[in-house]
């Protein structure tokens, strides 16, 4: 072999070698993902924690759907419903206490991504339409924030706001009926907004329902910054019975608030009950006008 050959020779050795390490290098393992933190509604008397929605970087993402298949169940409970876990009790816009998780199946019959819960607190009394948000998201002071019952000239503010919008749909309602028409303080001004959840009868069949969201225009009066109407009638309740509209189904009730980007400005959450599901709504602000910043529809239990 002469002089080239061998130097052509080892030269292709060389890049052999320099292949065969190349390709044999394993790659870098994958740095595990941060657990992203959780917001649940507090329903059921404050028996259960129900998932809204995951957070990371103030930003919201679908958690686990009571549709999902077992295996992501399982993942999710793994990460967010091990026995003995505790979430700050979100009520009034701040910590009222703890959420403390007891036990979680994936396997149950209905609301398969729902854990149960113990609640411990001297600040509020969960029942009915009066609920609540856990969390482990971090959240920045509340600045005096807080939760009530309107004082009587709120009320009958609101009350005018949601005859004139009754009024807009061609209707004179006799009486009006709510759920829950609640004062609080999402951006810490000590001026209250208002959440109300209203509805009248149109006939003996049919329902108009009404969410509202108001807040003190520069007149001092109250006006609209979000509503939402819609009318139900019993060929549309899934149980038959309109009298389960009046009980709550299909009515827009608020859970509670929370400053979820860390602005400044807390996101109201809102919960709807429906006959296989339920709805989560989560509203901003932007000025004087609130909109929707986040949907998540839940799977719960075939009717």
């Amino acid at each position: 072999m002469n002089r080239n050959s061998l130097l052509v020779a080892a030269m292709a050795g060389v890049l052999c070698i320099s292949a065969g390490n190349t390709f044999g290098q394993k790659k870098p393992a994958k740095k595990p993902q941060p657990r992203k933190s959780v917001i649940f509604a507090v329903l059921d008397n404050g028996k259960t924690a129900s998932p809204i929605a995951l957070v990371s970087n103030g930003k919201l993402s679908e958690p686990a759907n009571g549709a999902d298949d077992e295996a992501k169940l399982v993942a999710f409970g793994k990460t967010y419903y091990k026995p003995k876990t505790a979430y700050r009790l979100i009520f009034g816009g701040g910590d009222a206490g703890t959420a403390r998780i007891t036990a979680f199946d994936p396997k149950a019959e209905c609301a398969k991504n729902t854990a149960t819960i113990t609640v411990d607190t001297t600040k509020v009394k969960l029942d009915g339409f009066v609920k609540a948000l856990a969390t482990n998201a971090p959240s920045a002071s509340t600045r005096g924030a807080f939760r009530r019952r309107p004082t009587a000239s709120e009320k009958a503010e609101a009350e005018t706001l949601v005859r004139a919008e009754y009024a807009k749909n061609k209707l004179t309602p006799k009486a009006l009926h709510y759920q829950n028409l609640t004062a609080i303080d999402t951006n810490g001004d000590g001026v209250a907004e208002l959440v109300g959840s209203y509805w009248i009868e149109v006939d003996k069949l049919t329902r108009a329902l009404l969410f509202f969201i108001a807040e003190k225009g520069k007149s001092g009066k109250y006006e609209l910054g979000f509503s939402d109407y819609r009318r139900v009638g019993q060929d549309g309740v899934m149980s038959g019975e309109i009298k389960d509209v009046d009980a709550g189904f299909y009515h827009e009730l608020l859970l509670d608030y929370f400053d979820v980007d860390g602005d400044g400005n807390a996101e109201i959450f809102t919960y709807t009950q429906a006959f296989e599901g339920a709805g989560f709504d989560v509203y901003h602000s932007v000025g004087s006008k609130w909109s929707k910043l986040y949907s998540f529809s839940d799977y719960r239990c075939a009717f």
